[in-house]
């Protein structure tokens, strides 16, 4: 594990104190487990707008919906 070195402002580290004790948790494993939080929902947020930009692309929705019909057409076969 590498190590990181950063500075805060005076009030977010003495929050991170505070709520780290609040939880029994050392400051770095909250960190860490904010930071994951963070960059997993700044992930979801490049995938929203990537599909927003999709949806507004004439060929990738002629795709979507021929991939549509051809799901429902499978399950249309199976339940016979």
């Amino acid at each position: 594990m590498a190590t990181y070195t950063s500075t805060l402002p005076d009030d977010l580290l003495q929050r991170l104190a505070d709520f780290a004790k609040k939880l029994s948790l050392p400051k770095n494993k909250l960190m860490e487990n904010a930071l994951n939080i963070y960059l997993d929902h700044l992930k979801r947020a490049e995938y929203v707008k990537s599909y927003k930009k999709a949806a507004q692309d004439d060929d990738i929705l002629m795709l979507a919906e021929e991939g549509m019909e051809y799901y429902l057409k499978q399950i249309e076969d199976e339940a016979g």
